[in-house]
């Protein structure tokens, strides 16, 4: 395995922030590590490169202990944290430079590096510029290439497309999919198109607990057999009532007098639910029916 996390735990004072999570990640895929603000990803990450040490557990990266062999998993692994640190006073290429001769990387084999990360992240036209005049985009182009740059095994992306404009997140989505064809991906983000065009498998945890591991086909396959109904009344409605009628499995209140009612994909319950709001004299307002996308799915993982 590539990555190797297991029974991690992290307390910070008397927060866990991570709880006991386990998860592995093989050779060559990408997994989205998703959870909402809060929930321990940042945390895990900076454990996996070695930034931050476990209150308990294992994590191994390219099949180094992050404890015991700091030195070679930063070897091993390329890490852009949500932060991006830069010295905006240095010129892009003299940036690469030094970072990678803290890689030990030198002379020919430096230059030829570079030149290649310049090309594969897109910052040809921007190589002659200070990083402090650069926009957002391009500084996490720059990021991107300094994580890249002594060409490791493991690529650790925290938020990479935070703040970017849509033009700018397609180019990063690109990069990402193109290193990842020969490297583990692992990034964090809160963009679930994101997840449905990069990634092979997602991790969610919430409140420091995983909550998912599947791979994003068979997580949207398995709710594709309910059937999820918006039912909005001018006055507040008798919850049981609802509960009882015949094809509804769940319902749960909304804000107003709105109820989300879930079903069997196979049965259709707005016609119950009109005759039942015309009998209890509720008022109904509106009926739609949600699609499961990965949103959907996200919120009912970590609500």
């Amino acid at each position: 395995m590539s990555v190797e996390v297991k029974n991690l735990t992290k307390i910070y004072g008397t927060q866990r922030a991570v709880d006991d999570i386990s998860f592995t990640v093989k050779s060559g895929e990408i997994v989205g590590f998703l959870g909402p603000n809060g929930a321990g990803k940042s945390t895990t990450m900076k454990i996996a490169t070695c930034y931050v040490p476990p209150t308990s557990g294992l994590v191994k990266v390219s099949g180094f202990d992050v404890e015991e062999n700091p030195v070679e998993v930063r070897k091993h692994v390329g890490y852009l944290p949500e932060h991006n640190p830069l010295y905006l006073d240095m010129y892009v290429p003299e940036y690469l430079e030094f970072i990678g001769s803290l890689h030990n990387l030198s002379g020919s084999a430096l230059n030829n590096r570079i030149k290649e990360m310049i090309g594969l992240v897109g910052l040809e036209r921007e190589r002659t510029k200070k990083i402090g005049a650069l926009s957002k985009g391009y500084r996490q182009r720059v990021g991107l290439a300094q994580a890249l740059i002594h060409n490791p095994d493991v690529l650790i992306l925290d938020e990479p497309t935070t703040g970017l404009d849509p033009n700018q997140i397609q180019e990063i989505r690109n990069v990402i999919r193109n290193v990842g064809r020969e490297k583990t991906v692992i990034f964090s983000t809160h963009i679930m198109q994101e997840v449905a065009a990069i990634c092979d498998r997602v991790v969610i945890i919430n409140r420091g607990k995983l909550v998912a591991d599947s791979q994003v086909a068979d997580l949207e396959a398995n709710t594709k057999g309910q059937r999820v109904t918006i039912a909005e009344f001018e006055n507040p409605a008798d919850e049981r009532l609802l509960k009882n009628l015949p094809q509804v499995k769940e319902v749960k209140k909304l804000e107003g007098n709105s109820y989300r009612i879930v079903s069997d994909q196979k049965d259709d319950p707005r016609s119950a639910i009109s005759r039942l709001a015309l009998e209890q004299n509720w008022g109904l307002i509106g009926l739609r029916q949600e699609e499961n996308s990965l949103e959907k799915i996200f919120q009912q993982l970590t609500k």
